[in-house]
């Protein structure tokens, strides 16, 4: 049965076998391992997934899409070697499907216009992969390692929870249809909380960046004022030593977790 790519998903299906080789290679995938793969679409880099002997849950929202999977992967599925799911991966919870914190790797071609919103759900979701291998947007994976040396959000939100690289370039030619942007294979590696001390100092972690990058064209400081005027922020500035004048884009990922620690001291 052929079924056309939906725009509406922002379905862009993988064909090529040494995209999909390093992807698997990028996941560090052994028999013993448990994957979710989102957005398995017709099944490509699924096929390549099971052939390690890993144990590998996809998760469909394209309804149409399922019943193909669970035809072409028939024996794979009687031999509970895959778990064919229809669902949406912003609202999925690992937990509730045998997915344990640390217990899965999380490998996949998703869906370019929500890679932040799956980034954001799953690094910091309660049952974290170990490890997350995703096809993105050539920028959004170069972003998110802060290739060029300058800070983001994203970055920030990413480099907290586990260690970023780009892994692998993917051509334009690599997809069916063809995309309008360049593509990438991020690696996100040694996923865990322990930057954290606790869920308190990492929700302040993050209300303090999302405080600093409000304005881009003002300084750090300025910008926190505005969120955090009942705490003493210039003094705490001062006792790490950042500069009044830096930008958010300048300040390092430890500094930040040094000043948001102390805002949860100083509350």
């Amino acid at each position: 049965m052929y079924l056309a790519p939906k725009k509406s998903l922002g379905q862009n299906f993988l064909t090529s076998i040494p995209a999909r080789i390093a992807i698997i290679a990028g996941g560090e995938v052994v028999p013993s391992d448990t994957i979710l793969e989102i957005g398995p679409g017709k099944g490509f880099l699924t096929r390549g997934l099971l052939e390690t002997g890993a144990r590998v849950v996809v998760l469909e929202k394209d309804r149409d899409l399922v019943p193909v999977l669970n035809e072409t992967f028939e024996i794979e599925v009687s031999e509970k070697r895959l778990d064919i799911i229809e669902g949406d991966a912003l609202t999925f919870e690992p937990g509730e499907h045998g997915l344990t914190p640390s217990g899965y790797k999380l490998i996949a071609n998703i869906p370019y216009y929500i890679t932040g919103a799956i980034l954001s759900r799953y690094l910091s979701h309660s049952v974290q992969p170990s490890t997350m291998v995703v096809l993105v947007q050539k920028e959004v994976a170069e972003r998110s390692c802060a290739r060029d040396g300058k800070e983001s959000l994203l970055s920030l939100s990413v480099k907290v929870y586990g260690d970023p690289r780009v892994h692998y370039r993917v051509s334009r030619g690599s997809f069916f249809p063809i995309p309008n942007v360049d593509s990438a294979v991020l690696q996100i590696k040694n996923i865990s909380r322990k930057n954290f001390k606790n869920q308190y100092h990492e929700g302040m972690f993050f209300k303090l960046i999302h405080a600093a990058f409000a304005h881009k064209r003002k300084f750090a400081l300025s910008n926190i004022r505005h969120v955090f005027h009942d705490h003493k922020i210039d003094e705490l500035f001062k006792e790490i030593n950042l500069s009044e004048k830096v930008r958010a884009e300048d300040v390092t990922l430890d500094a930040w977790l040094t000043l948001s620690l102390k805002l949860v001291t100083h509350s």
